[in-house]
């Protein structure tokens, strides 16, 4: 029935993403590791956010589509549209990730900062992230 349909076609760009992504998770992994006190949790939680986002962009973009918005709920939402089961084992870990900023709602606008300790888990989640995402772009 659905056999005459063609696959979508990759987005254009979704190399540079997955690049971007790869560069701001070496980022961030090198300056956590350094402890370089110029990378607050915040800052760290922030340049890991945009790795995982540029992962999820470069698989969506590589198979042809876009998430509704770019809120983590909306990545994982999308990811699991095109990918379904794929996110089994870090799903919560990324939805978790909304709750650091919840800024898209100006009535319920709260930023609750990371600690430093819970960064090292982030770091293993993006890490999962570019793992599974280097293997869907690779597909």
């Amino acid at each position: 029935a659905l056999s005459g349909l063609k696959p979508a076609e990759p987005i254009q760009g979704w190399r540079d993403f997955f690049e971007d992504g790869n560069a701001f998770l070496k980022t961030a992994t090198s300056a956590h590791e350094g402890q370089k006190s110029a990378f607050s949790p915040e800052i760290l939680y922030n340049i890991i956010a945009m790795a995982i986002e540029k992962f999820v962009m470069a698989a969506l973009m590589r198979h042809g589509t876009m998430p509704y918005n770019h809120t983590m709920a909306d990545l994982v939402a999308a990811m699991e549209e095109t990918f379904p089961g794929d996110l089994a084992d870090i799903r919560a870990g990324l939805l978790k990730l909304d709750k650091y900023q919840e800024i898209c709602d100006l009535e319920g606008f709260s930023i609750r900062p990371p600690k430093m300790a819970e960064i090292p888990a982030m770091l293993v989640l993006a890490g999962k992230m570019q793992f599974l995402v280097t293997e869907k772009v690779n597909a």
